[in-house]
C-alpha cells in the first residue's frame, strides 16, 4: 500500500477525537491534510478537511464545544487551517472563528516572564507542547491582520521559553513551573526532570513553522541560531533504526523505546527547516538526509496491517503530561514516560506523518 492510500483510508475512517468538540488532536490531522493538499494539488485532501472541520465551525464563527474561558492553549492549534480555508473559499465564518481564538489569547494568563500558561488548570506552567499549540497561530493571525506587535510577542515568548527550559545537553525539558509549586519542578530551575521526545518534537515543529514564514532579519537571528543548534542536536541523536527514543536523552534507559510520533515530528521539522533555508550548504545535506531517513524508516517499519487487514501507524505513545490527571500524578521522571500506553493511528502521530510526507514531496 502506498502511503497516500493509507492517509486516504485513515481520513475516511477518522472520527472527531473528542466527540466533535474543537481540539488540538483534530488540528494535527487538519494540518496534515492541509499540507498534503498544498504539496500534491489533489482535491481529496481538502475534501477530507472540509468534511471534518465544517461541522465544527458555525456561520458566526462559533466553534463546537469551545470555551475560551478554559484558557487551554491546546485549543488554538486547529485554528491554523482557518486562514487557508478563508483564503480559498472566501467564507467569513473561518475568519470569524480565527478571531474568536485570537480573543482568547488577549486575556490568556501569563507567567511573569510573559509566556502563556499551558492551561488554566495548569497555572504558572509553560510546556513545550504549548509553544506549537499557540505561537504559530498567533504569528499567522498577526500577519493576516497586520498586527506586528503580536509577532514580536510570539518571538519573545519563544526566546523566553527556550531560556527557561534549556538543559545542559543541548535539549529542552518538557515543562517549567514558575511557582515551583509542582512536585515535578526542580526547586532551583523550575524545570521538569526529563527530556520527552514528543515535547521536543512540538518545539521543533513550532520553530520550523515560525521561521518558515518570517524574514531572516535581526528580529529572528537569535532564534534561528538556537533552532539550528537544536536541529543539529536532534540529528546527532537519531538511532541506527532511523527513529528517535521516547526519553530522548537517555537512550540506554531500561525500557526506553523508539517512538513514532516524535520521529514523524522531527522528520517534518528537519525537512521544513532545510527547505526554508535555515541551514548552510554544509549542514543542509545532512539535515535532509536525516529527515528522509526517519520518514523512510517510519514508512517501512511502523505501517502495519492488523488482524482485520487494516493498515495502521503503530508505535505512538498515547499521551504524556505533567502533574495531576485522572487521579494520577505524573511526576515527569524519565521512568514515568515509559509507563504511558503505546497505541496505533493516534492523531498526534498520523498528523505529523502526513506533514513529513508532504514536506518530502516539496524538496
Amino acid at each position: 500500500m502506498h502511503v497516500t492510500d493509507y492517509f486516504d483510508q485513515f481520513a475516511t475512517r477518522y472520527q472527531p477525537y473528542k466527540g466533535g468538540s474543537w481540539c488540538y488532536e483534530d488540528g494535527c490531522v487538519y494540518r496534515g491534510l492541509q499540507l498534503l493538499a498544498e504539496a500534491t494539488g489533489e482535491a481529496r485532501w481538502n475534501d477530507h478537511l472540509h468534511r471534518l472541520i465544517d461541522p465544527q465551525v458555525a456561520a458566526d464563527g462559533t466553534l463546537a464545544g469551545y470555551d475560551p474561558m478554559e484558557y487551554n492553549i491546546d485549543n488554538i492549534l486547529a485554528g491554523r487551517v482557518l486562514f487557508p480555508l478563508a483564503e480559498a473559499t472566501g467564507e467569513e465564518r473561518y475568519r470569524k472563528a480565527a478571531g474568536r481564538l485570537a480573543d482568547q489569547l488577549k486575556t490568556h494568563p501569563r507567567i511573569a516572564s510573559g509566556n502563556y500558561w499551558h492551561k488554566k488548570r495548569y497555572p504558572h506552567q509553560v510546556w513545550l507542547d504549548g509553544l506549537y499549540m499557540g505561537l504559530p497561530f498567533q504569528i499567522e493571525y498577526a500577519r493576516a491582520n497586520r498586527r506586528p506587535a503580536l509577532v514580536a510577542d510570539a518571538l519573545q515568548q519563544l526566546s523566553t521559553a527556550l531560556a527557561l527550559t534549556a538543559t545542559r545537553n543541548g535539549l529542552y525539558a518538557h515543562g517549567y513551573d514558575e511557582s515551583r509549586a509542582q512536585a515535578w519542578a526542580n526547586p532551583v530551575t523550575g524545570q521538569s526532570p526529563a527530556v520527552w521526545a514528543r515535547a521536543v518534537g512540538w518545539l521543533a515543529m513550532a520553530l520550523a513553522d515560525v521561521l518558515a514564514i518570517l524574514p531572516d532579519d535581526a528580529a529572528t537571528a537569535a532564534l534561528r541560531a538556537r533552532s539550528r543548534a537544536l536541529f543539529n542536536e536532534i540529528a546527532i541523536r537519531q538511532t541506527k533504526s532511523g527513529l528517535w527514543m521516547q526519553v530522548l536523552d537517555a537512550p540506554d534507559l531500561a525500557g526506553n523505546y523508539a517512538e513514532s510520533s516524535a520521529t514523524a515530528m522531527f522528520a517534518y521539522a528537519l525537512l521544513r527547516a532545510a527547505r526554508h533555508g535555515l541551514f548552510g550548504k554544509e549542514e543542509v545535506a545532512v539535515i535532509v538526509r536525516t529527515g528522509k531517513r526517519a520518514l523512510d524508516a517510519l514508512l517501512a517499519t511502523r505501517l502495519a496491517a492488523g488482524e482485520d487487514g487494516i493498515v495502521r501507524f503503530t508505535g505512538i505513545v498515547h499521551v504524556a503530561g505533567l502533574g495531576g490527571f485522572d487521579g494520577v500524578y505524573r511526576d515527569g521522571s524519565p521512568a514515568y514516560y515509559l509507563t504511558e500506553p503505546v497505541v496505533a493511528d493516534d492523531a498526534k502521530g498520523v498528523g505529523p506523518l502526513m506533514m513529513a510526507y508532504a514536506e518530502s514531496l516539496r524538496l
